[in-house]
């Protein structure tokens, strides 16, 4: 299954970076609709140096986004990206699209993504055998 959704994961990076790159190479040419630059703070659901990795990667090499920090996690706080967004109307509508991302990522490596990442935490715990 999990090779399902890496196939799936792979076809929806390659559909981002074209949709991504159209969307720059439009907004060239309309006088003042360049940009609208903002960072945003993502708290992560990922918490594996990979999935970290893996996530900040798929974001930087998307067109109009790139990871500007990366914050560890602790045991009581996830992992956090900051993340320059260059064409997206509001803070929103940015999380809603690097939360649809982060979620097709943690199918490919989980098999399913968690709800919140207090839930995460709470597995990785689980599956360490810490209490």
């Amino acid at each position: 299954m999990r090779f399902v959704h890496g196939i799936t994961y792979l076809a929806y990076i390659g559909w981002a970076i074209v949709t991504g790159s159209a969307t720059i190479v439009t907004r060239l040419f309309r006088p003042g609709q360049y940009a609208q630059p903002m960072i945003v703070e993502v708290p992560l659901r990922c918490v594996t140096d990979l999935e970290v990795t893996m996530f900040a990667s798929s974001i930087t090499i998307t067109p109009g986004t790139l990871v500007t920090a990366i914050a560890a996690g602790t045991s009581t706080q996830p992992p956090v990206l900051f993340v320059h967004a260059l064409f997206e109307d509001s803070e929103e509508s940015a999380l809603e699209g690097l939360y649809d991302m982060e979620s097709r990522l943690l199918a490919m490596t989980r098999g399913r993504a968690p709800t919140t990442a207090a839930s995460t935490v709470t597995e990785v715990e689980h599956e360490e055998g810490s209490p």
